[in-house]
C-alpha cells in the first residue's frame, strides 16, 4: 500500500516501512505523529484519489532523528561591476520512518 501525504509545503509518495526526510517538524525523537493529509491512497489496481484529500485517511509515522541537510552554496555575481557575493544555506529535516496507512 502506498499514499501521497502534504507535509511541510511538498508531497512525497510514501509506502509502509519507508525513511523519509521531511522539513523540520516540532516532536520529539521517538513520537509518533499522524500525517492526516493524505491526497492519494493506493493499494494494487485500487486507488483512492482525494479531492483535495482522502476523508479518513491517515498515515502513522516514528521520528527517527533531526538534522540539518548538506550545505548548499549561493554565488551571486554582475559581471563588469566589482560585485560577488557568497552566502551557504542548511536546510533543517526531521526523519521519519512509515509505520502504518490507514485508508
Amino acid at each position: 500500500m502506498y499514499a501521497v501525504v502534504k507535509t511541510g509545503g511538498k508531497q512525497y509518495r510514501v509506502s509502509v516501512g519507508q525513511k523519509l526526510k521531511v522539513e523540520q517538524i516540532p516532536a520529539d525523537v521517538g513520537a509518533e505523529i499522524t500525517l492526516d493529509q493524505v491526497l492519494l491512497a493506493g493499494e494494487g489496481e485500487s486507488v483512492k484519489v482525494g479531492a483535495p484529500l482522502v476523508a479518513g485517511a491517515a498515515v502513522r509515522c516514528t521520528v527517527l532523528s533531526h538534522g540539518r541537510h548538506d550545505k548548499i552554496k549561493i554565488f551571486k555575481m554582475r559581471r563588469r561591476k566589482h560585485y560577488q557575493k557568497h552566502q551557504g544555506h542548511r536546510q533543517n529535516y526531521t526523519e521519519l520512518r512509515i509505520d502504518a496507512i490507514a485508508a
